[in-house]
């Protein structure tokens, strides 16, 4: 049965920071699987050169033959969340395509399930990864375990992919200049969905003003943009949306 909204994250988080190795991590995102509730947890991580590492619940034939067949390359999941910064639903993905629907049934006979959200996050050094959770259910089912945990898996991806990050040798991402408590607020906001004109009147700020603080953050970040920039602050953990 998936968990219900009681879920907290306290002692996950605790358990994360202290995490050692990537042993450790393979035992929390197991532990993460049973404590919502869900057929799988899994983290992917992609390379700006193509390596691939990762960890999960997902059964050990299922991983070999989607490394055999090359389906990274035709993987919706993967193909949808590297053109976005915000999580995506597999129902709301493309599998029009011949592949795409072999590719699925495939996926469904290997136990992964009907359901599936994914985090996409993004790392220095042209590192994309993601972090879904899927399932057997309903729609409905399904879509009352993402309405209640959307926050709460955004953030636990973050903070995943950041561990993953500090247990990788080379991999670490730079330490960033601290921003100041108006860029937090300003970047936190954004992460929220709100937009420039509302960010500027929450803060009863000018927009002109507001542009400033943005472009200060992102530099700082040394991020391309403002959706990288958000992402960049929530996964080293200086801003946190709750």
């Amino acid at each position: 049965m998936i968990a219900g909204p009681s879920y907290r994250l306290d002692s996950f988080l605790e358990a994360l920071e202290d995490a050692s190795d990537i042993d450790g991590l393979q035992r929390l995102i197991e532990r993460l699987r049973d404590d919502i509730g869900v057929d799988h947890v899994v983290y992917h991580w992609v390379s700006s050169g193509g390596e691939q590492y990762g960890c999960g619940t997902y059964p050990a034939e299922w991983v070999q033959l989607y490394v055999a067949k090359d389906y990274l390359r035709i993987d919706p999941v993967v193909q949808g969340c590297y053109q976005t910064f915000h999580p995506v639903d597999w129902k709301r993905l493309d599998w029009s395509s011949r592949a795409a629907r072999a590719f699925l049934s495939d996926a469904v006979a290997h136990g992964i399930g009907n359901q599936g959200y994914s985090v996409p996050l993004r790392g220095p050094n042209g590192q994309f990864a993601l972090f879904s959770v899927s399932h057997h259910c309903t729609d409905e089912t399904w879509a009352m375990f993402t309405d209640t945990h959307r926050r709460t898996l955004i953030l636990v991806a973050h903070y995943f992919n950041h561990k993953a990050l500090l247990l990788e040798p080379g991999r670490c991402p730079l330490t960033a200049q601290p921003l100041s408590p108006r860029e937090v607020d300003v970047i936190t906001l954004l992460a929220m969905g709100y937009s420039r004109a509302q960010v500027a009147e929450t803060l009863m700020i000018s927009e002109h003003t507001l542009r400033t603080y943005v472009e200060s953050a992102r530099l700082k970040l040394g991020a391309i943009n403002t959706l990288h920039a958000v992402s960049r602050a929530i996964t080293r953990g200086l801003i946190v949306i709750t």
